[in-house]
């Protein structure tokens, strides 16, 4: 609710001269007998009637109030918005071979990719996500869709595991991951493309060389974001040997090179994310860089609402009227 006339607010400080004059008016007008002893009138029983005394000057501030407020015209409006959303086509390209089971990150580099990846997913609404995971191989977990519940539930059943029974072979693909992912967005009509590309090693499998993928990804208009994942040097990795886990370490060994050759042929960016908190970095650095773009067209129509103010001062003068002229009428 708005106030087209905000500036007759003004008018509520004259209740401060009015409460004043009533207060010392009170102490003066009222009729007195002098009595030389007040104690025949001890156990006089104070009467409801005393306690209503004040109630018409307080009905009668109430009302000012009311008509102050009307002066100042109350509006309400309806309004909606012509919002025009241009989305963003991304996939989110995984590496889930066994070696993203290391433990350099927290709990280890699948699950940290899991949650920081799950996060930028939720503070996109507007743009079409899909998931393509890759080891020694790749497939499609879910196409682009907007509706990111499906995207987060499936993304939740990724895991190494997959890998580790054999459903999967292991390896690093990054040419076969990345070809997959440009096949979901090669047709796409949006005008911006994006493909994030996270491994923790060097390409190993497959039968696309990765700055292959690159070329072809440059070739439809597609933007890959490369991340390398992993600290620098050697990482805590847990082995299971006779039923046991033990942990070894493990080198880093991640083709910085040609990530930044996939980034730059693209017209990308590569990112090295040594930790957690480096990680969540390089994906806030991603969603400033692709923003959805808006239009917002706003209108409005106001509609008076002094009705229930003005009905309101009515109701509270009449009232007054009537206590002051019936149960509460003073004789001379």
């Amino acid at each position: 609710m708005q106030l087209a006339n905000p500036y007759f607010l003004l008018l509520l400080l004259l209740l401060i001269p009015y409460v004043l004059w009533y207060l010392l008016r009170s102490q003066d007008s009222e009729p007195r007998l002098q009595v030389s002893s007040t104690l025949a009138f001890r156990h006089a029983p104070t009467t409801w009637k005393l306690w209503l005394i004040h109630v018409p000057f307080l009905l009668r501030c109430l009302a000012y109030v009311m008509i102050v407020i009307v002066l100042c015209r109350p509006q309400t409006s309806n309004s909606w918005s012509d919002r025009t959303v241009e989305g963003i086509d991304i996939m989110l390209c995984m590496d889930i071979s066994t070696s993203m089971l290391a433990e350099d990150l927290r709990p280890n580099r699948i699950e940290a990719a899991k949650k920081v990846a799950s996060e930028f997913i939720s503070g996109r609404p507007n743009d079409n996500i899909g998931l393509t995971i890759f080891s020694g191989e790749s497939f499609t977990q879910c196409p682009m869709t907007t509706d990111h519940a499906v995207l987060l539930n499936l993304f939740n059943n990724v895991s190494c595991a997959m890998v580790q029974r054999g459903i999967m072979e292991d390896g690093t693909a990054i040419g076969m991951g990345l070809a997959n992912a440009i096949s979901r967005l090669k047709d796409s009509k949006a005008k911006s493309k994006v493909i994030i590309l996270l491994t923790d090693g060097s390409n190993n499998a497959g039968d696309i060389s990765p700055l292959t993928a690159a070329e072809i990804a440059k070739s439809f208009g597609i933007r890959v974001y490369t991340i390398g994942v992993g600290t620098n040097g050697q990482a805590r990795y847990p082995m299971t040997v006779a039923g046991h886990v033990q942990y070894v370490n493990i080198p880093v060994e991640i083709d910085t090179k040609t990530l930044a050759s996939i980034a730059g042929t693209t017209n990308g960016e590569f990112y090295r994310a040594t930790d957690n908190s480096k990680l969540r970095e390089v994906y806030q650095e991603i969603d400033k860089l692709e923003k959805t773009k808006m239009n917002v067209k706003e209108y409005s129509k106001r509609y008076e609402a002094f009705l229930p103010f003005a009905l309101a001062a009515c109701l509270l003068l009449l009232v007054e009227l009537l206590l002051r002229e019936t149960i509460l009428k003073k004789l001379p």
